[in-house]
């Protein structure tokens, strides 16, 4: 896709301004009815999404131009999709996140590049890896656990680790614990091991559509090669890339493709997985970008917009929100306490979008606002379901003196099924 042809997109937006805010039927209190941390964060118009629609159709029609200021304000932006549901409850005719999604991939085109960004696509290019480490050291997590490698024999299901998983080793214990409890439960379960790459999603949100694209079918040649009925991801960005971004590119992963926190869902629910031990806690769940409302199926519509059927639009709607949430449920002595913003209409946790990378200030700003959000509910740790977002958390949580634990979903699971400590080491 092109800017140009989002046109009918930009010219369509009214300025009505509801990007800007939750929905106003959803709105609880003044303190948390804002759902653009961009716009929050600079309090300039600009910054909103339909500043950015303004900017560019201005830019389409030479009104303007595509200078480094103006990318920079088209690059502090998570790309959570907040706005675009906002808009959607409103307005069927507009795909607003495609429009900012196609500013990065003008700029990139034009030349306009974040050097931060640049040196995720080095990295990648030499390592496969945004973080510019090791292949060799990719399946280091692993260690020990004897799980199969994809690339020697096949596996029912595949486990995706992402590379936050792989190369964040603070990280690890909630991902062996994954595959502990997979094991446990009787499930064929392989890794591709060193031969794992990056999913190529941030690639794409950066912008980089071409090298996205290469990342998509190295990924796709891999599932088929592991003879794989079911790809399981435990990063909630590796989730969206497969679910919306490869369909979107016309690269379809050709299988079953699940987050964690589903597939522990369904293992419960079958009985696989006993959850015998209590877990006495006050908990509130923080809802990931990628596994909400930027991890819907892909959909093509090549029709008329404004006729286009409820269940075609990219409203947020249908994202990963209720499994999560049934496995908290289904632990003994848990207490939910949801925060104001939840589920489509959740606030983000500021690590995406490459914001971390090029802008972490205001990534941790926007963490920030979150954990004060999550404290207010009275909870005693804060549970989400995506290591970007538990990076974040975590260090933002040092960096605001917030009094809340940061935990893994897998984490509070192999609690309650009583997966011990040496278990996993």
């Amino acid at each position: 896709m092109t800017l140009a042809q989002y046109e009918a997109d930009m010219a369509a937006c009214s300025r009505c301004s509801s990007c800007k805010w939750v929905p106003f039927n959803q709105i609880k209190s003044w303190r948390f009815a804002r759902n653009c941390p961009a716009l929050a964060r600079f309090s300039f118009h600009a910054y909103s999404g339909t500043g950015r629609m303004s900017m560019g159709l201005s830019m389409l029609k030479n009104r303007s131009e595509l200078s480094e200021e103006v990318a920079e304000i088209i690059y502090r932006c998570q790309l959570c999709g907040a706005c675009d549901v906002s808009c959607k409850v409103y307005r069927d005719d507009i795909d607003l996140s495609e429009v900012l999604m196609e500013l990065r991939a003008s700029c990139v085109e034009s030349g306009q590049l974040i050097a931060d960004h640049m040196l995720i696509i080095d990295a990648l290019k030499k390592e496969n890896n945004v973080f510019g480490e090791p292949q060799s050291a990719r399946a280091a997590w692993a260690e020990g656990l004897g799980l199969k490698d994809t690339s020697q024999e096949s596996a029912q299901v595949l486990l995706h680790a992402g590379c936050r998983y792989s190369y964040d080793s603070e990280l690890w214990p909630a991902l062996r614990q994954a595959a502990r409890l997979l094991q446990r439960s009787g499930i064929d379960v392989g890794i591709a091991g060193v031969q794992e790459a990056c999913c190529g999603g941030r690639v794409y949100e950066l912008g980089y559509q071409g090298d996205a694209a290469n990342f998509a079918d190295d990924m796709i040649s891999r599932v088929k090669a592991s003879g794989a009925e079911v790809v399981v991801t435990a990063c909630s960005d590796c989730f969206a890339a497969l679910k919306f971004l490869y369909p979107r590119m016309g690269k379809s992963p050709g299988v079953k493709v699940m987050h964690m926190s589903e597939f522990l869902n369904q293992l419960i629910q079958e009985g696989r997985i006993q959850l015998d031990n209590a877990v006495p806690m006050r908990v509130t769940y923080h809802d990931p970008c990628h596994l909400g409302r930027m991890g819907e199926p892909f959909l093509s519509w090549q029709g008329d917009k404004l006729r286009r059927p409820q269940q075609m639009k990219r409203a947020g709607r249908r994202g990963v929100y209720d499994a999560p949430r049934a496995v908290l449920e289904a632990i003994s002595g848990l207490q939910l306490k949801e925060m104001e913003r939840i589920r489509e209409y959740s606030w983000c946790c500021g690590a995406g979008g490459g914001v971390l990378d090029a802008y972490p200030e205001f990534a941790s700003w926007t963490a920030g606002e979150r954990l004060e959000e999550a404290a207010a509910t009275g909870a005693e740790a804060l549970v989400t379901s995506c290591p970007w977002c538990i990076r974040v958390f975590r260090d933002a949580v040092e960096e605001h003196g917030v009094g809340l634990r940061i935990v893994e979903l897998t984490e509070l699971v192999a609690q309650a099924a009583g997966l011990e400590q040496e278990d996993i080491t």
